[in-house]
């Protein structure tokens, strides 16, 4: 059962983290902290209206939280606030209620579909998702 909680393609997708580090100067900034382990995502978000123009990440997590990141940093640009939290609240249906899988640009998230049998692990690993829909909401909120 663990060996399908971290398979070979979700320890790749953890190990390539697209979009690394901060942004000099970003339209708003979400920091998400796991209380249960300690995972930590800050997501930095520059916003063209109400897409995302440029992101930046710094993740401090275990292989599932950086597992999403990595999906999340190969596949934001260009993703609108509505398509961000429509990802997050699927993807925390999926991990929480069974639901299907985000489909779209962020499909690959079906990999941490297993995470749903592991109740303690789903915090750190919807952080990246939390906090880029949180950002890219303040950022749009900001302007009007």
């Amino acid at each position: 059962m663990i060996d399908d909680l971290y398979s070979a393609k979700l320890l790749r997708l953890a190990a390539e983290m697209p979009l690394s580090g901060r942004l000099a100067d970003p339209d708003a900034t979400s920091e998400k902290v796991s209380k249960l382990c300690g995972s930590r995502i800050v997501v930095d978000v520059k916003m063209a209206g109400d897409q995302v123009a440029d992101f930046a990440q710094d993740v401090k997590a275990c292989a599932l939280g950086q597992a999403a990141a990595s999906v999340l940093g190969a596949h934001v640009i260009g993703a609108s606030l509505q398509e961000l939290e429509a990802t997050r609240d699927a993807f925390r249906s999926m991990l929480k209620a069974g639901g299907p899988a985000p489909e779209g640009r962020f499909g690959d998230l079906a990999l941490l579909a297993p995470v749903k049998d592991y109740p303690a692990r789903h915090a750190s690993t919807l952080l990246a998702f939390e906090a880029a829909a949180e950002a890219a909401r303040n950022a749009v909120d900001r302007r009007t």
